[in-house]
């Protein structure tokens, strides 16, 4: 069509030429906007040509790696996280174990992609970075509080650049943090005196429902904007959790369990709407990430680990193995 529409602008009389070629190039200029659109169809398209080969190191000499020069485990401070979260594990002990299971099940290095839906937070890129280490950039679906925001069509495009034969690990869950001295939806935070809210967003979204429930929100006609939409989309999720919260006996510690709660449901729908486009497998890790101060390990409450075969289907619960 493109070339069709360069010949017409050819034969057209001189005076319009100008007119018509400047019209052939919005055209133009509007197709390779339409192009760059383009997204591949869902299902196992093939990437061979674009495979990038990370090396033959193993997963489990990595990870070894990773934490080298980070804090050392505090006993003292792990009981404290632990006895506020019961279950959760120093993100050390969680990569450790994630990586040595999915080894086992054929996840290299070269053949994993690695997708995450976690908050927009710095704090939640420790997480992200442990496994980035181990297995490359990672594709991100995630936005505020950790909600999968980039929906349907992000997971077909991360699923389209899945090595050939390859596996995904997908990682998600809202964070929450906790000071040294066990205050709960507060961290310290490098370069700043003050102990700062942790996470910013989730709080912001409990007390907008708080204003709901407790009857003292303002009526206004401010309607949800383009440009705080995903804050909007967290405070309306959060709506059906109401009740839970206010009867919580710790309304900073339940709130990241609400929040998954609502989010594993978005993102187990977006993986089976997907499905498809999974190679040979994928493995699911949701769960509370647990933001700690610098000289401290962050920690991760493991709530599913899962493992999808190239069908689609959820084949193993691997939680205990955790």
């Amino acid at each position: 069509l493109r070339s069709t529409l360069l010949h017409i602008s050819i034969i057209i009389s001189t005076p319009q030429r100008f007119t018509m070629k400047f019209f052939v190039a919005s055209v133009a200029l509007l197709f390779s906007a339409a192009e760059a659109f383009h997204t591949a169809p869902i299902g196992r398209t093939s990437t061979r040509t674009n495979m990038i080969v990370k090396g033959d190191e193993k997963g489990s000499e990595k990870v070894a790696k990773v934490f080298e020069g980070k804090p050392a485990e505090n006993s003292e401070f792990d009981a404290l996280v632990k006895a506020n979260f019961p279950g959760a594990i120093s993100n050390k002990q969680l990569a450790t174990k994630v990586v040595s299971v999915l080894e086992g099940k054929g996840y290299t290095p070269g053949n994993t992609l690695l997708a995450t839906s976690l908050c927009a937070d710095e704090l939640a890129r420790v997480l992200e970075d442990d496994f980035v280490k181990v297995y490359g950039n990672n594709f991100n679906l995630g936005g505020l509080s950790g909600f999968p925001f980039a929906g349907n069509t992000g997971f077909g495009a991360m699923a389209a650049h899945i090595p050939d034969d390859g596996y995904c690990l997908v990682v998600h869950g809202p964070h929450v943090g906790i000071t040294k001295d066990g205050l709960i939806g507060k961290v310290e935070r490098p370069g700043i005196a003050l102990v700062d809210n942790c996470c910013g967003s989730a709080i912001a979204a409990s007390n907008y429902l708080k204003g709901i429930t407790d009857g003292g929100a303002k009526i206004t006609t401010k309607l949800q904007s383009f440009s705080d939409f995903q804050q909007g989309a967290v405070q309306e999720l959060i709506l059906p959790f109401g009740k839970r919260l206010g009867e919580a006996e710790n309304r900073m510690k339940e709130l990241p369990y609400a929040l998954y709660d609502s989010q594993d449901i978005l993102v187990r729908d977006i993986i089976n709407t997907g499905k498809g486009g999974i190679k040979k497998g994928l493995a699911l890790l949701g769960g509370i990430q647990i933001n700690t101060g610098p000289d401290t390990l962050d920690y991760f409450h493991p709530l599913r680990f899962e493992y999808y075969n190239e069908d689609g289907e959820m084949v193993e619960d691997l939680l205990a193995l955790l």
